[in-house]
């Protein structure tokens, strides 16, 4: 079906069918949130009572009522604008902002926390297609122009959000495209699914590799030694475990501040910009040369060779390599190591990749209300230390294996 076109005046979204209109949220939908939480703390939440939906609830455009807690029924009482039912269209405006859901499977009485807005649209008006439209490239565009030159931390306020401008088919229309995209996009997340699947296999195939090399070495005949309660294998008779702290001249975390960025100017390196060997400056934030040069003193600037570890968040345990030289600076999230004149600092790369090191990264951070690690545990970390020659000849058949791995993981996933 072929339509007549007409200009739109909003430049990400170019032309628009002519019998479609353009709206800001505000004149078609009601917006309503928590205000200031009421007096609301996390000291109330309950084992019993209405649930509470916070942003860390949305999972794959639907609530995991699993995850929720629950507050005291007069929580839900006093706060009738926000309290849910099925049906209901939610975005998150804090924390990780723009994640939307439809309430479904709502059994009992439930609530919003402040970071989440309920969007009530009027007749005439599809939630489901606003559900897609909040998840395209039109919502984000506006949002990002929106928030240009604002803080580090950013927020979907509803004032804002309530001056949304989006394209609008009639009703009929709306509904026939959100159906579309329920099937279209169900069907991809299952193909994501699957190679999420095949990654994990892969990367933990990868792992053992990785481990086998770093525990027990690559040459043939070695005579094996127990490794007390850290590693139940053994590992050669001629190997040492020593600290991380006496392998390494250098172990320390990134600012503990938060500059402003800016649209050009220096790196700043963040849990989410490492990812094994490499760095891609291009995509990571950036900051003033003035703001590099005062966190530069800090020591917090790593040096090619350099291995990053991600020591809070949900990547914990995560490794990078540096390769160059580059200017930049990491965030308190990352920690650089740097092996002393003992170590091949490819070969602590690998080390820190093993299961040997991962579980006792995850080891230590037991008891943590969030995902991390500390520099006070890092630096007394176990590693294994081999002579220099061996060190190189592992780096040089770890290099091959991955690549191979790599190779073969690709070239399946294309199948």
């Amino acid at each position: 079906m072929m339509h007549e076109m007409k200009d739109c005046e909003i430049k990400w979204i170019g032309e628009i069918p002519a019998e479609w209109e353009l709206n800001k949220i505000k004149y078609i939908a009601v917006l309503k949130g928590r205000i200031g939480w009421q007096g609301l703390t996390s000291e109330e939440y309950t084992d019993e009572g209405a649930y509470l939906i916070t942003g860390t609830d949305f999972e794959n455009g639907g609530i995991n009522w699993n995850s929720c807690v629950h507050v005291p029924m007069k929580r839900w009482e006093e706060a009738r604008d926000i309290q849910i039912e099925n049906g209901d269209l939610l975005i998150t405006k804090d924390g990780t902002i723009g994640k939307v859901a439809i309430v479904s499977g709502c059994d009992a009485p439930t609530s919003l926390n402040s970071g989440v807005l309920r969007i009530s649209l009027a007749d005439g008006y599809d939630r489901r297609f606003l559900f897609w439209v909040l998840q395209s490239e039109v919502f984000w565009t506006w949002f990002t122009d929106k928030n240009a030159g604002n803080s580090t931390i950013q927020h979907l306020y509803q004032g804002d959000f309530a001056e949304f401008k989006y394209a609008i088919p009639p009703l009929a229309e709306q509904q026939a495209i959100a159906t579309f995209l329920d099937v279209k996009c169900a069907k991809l997340d299952s193909i994501i699914a699957d190679l999420e699947r095949q990654i994990e296999i892969w990367n933990n195939y990868r792992m053992s590799i990785i481990t086998e090399a770093v525990t027990k070495g690559i040459r043939k005949d070695v005579k094996m030694k127990p490794c007390d309660k850290i590693w139940q294998d053994g590992t050669p008779s001629h190997w040492k475990v020593k600290r991380l702290k006496y392998i390494c001249d250098y172990i320390t975390d990134g600012s503990h501040l938060s500059p402003e960025t800016t649209y050009d100017g220096i790196p700043y390196i963040t849990a989410a910009d490492v990812h094994g060997v490499g760095i891609n400056y291009d995509m990571a934030k950036k900051i003033s040369l003035a703001d590099f040069k005062a966190l530069e003193k800090t020591g917090c600037r790593p040096q090619c060779n350099d291995v990053l570890l991600v020591k809070d968040g949900a990547t914990t345990g995560r490794i990078g390599f540096v390769v160059s030289d580059e200017l930049c600076v990491i965030l308190s999230s990352v920690a650089i190591l740097r092996g002393n004149a003992l170590m091949n600092n490819k070969y602590l790369m690998y080390l820190m990749e093993s299961e040997f090191m991962q579980s006792q990264i995850f080891v230590s951070m037991a008891g943590s209300a969030m995902p991390r690690t500390i520099l006070a545990k890092i630096v007394n970390y176990y590693g294994l230390l081999c002579p220099l020659k061996e060190q190189a000849e592992i780096v040089e058949y770890l290099d091959k294996k991955c690549v191979q791995i790599k190779k073969s993981w690709r070239k399946r996933s294309l199948n």
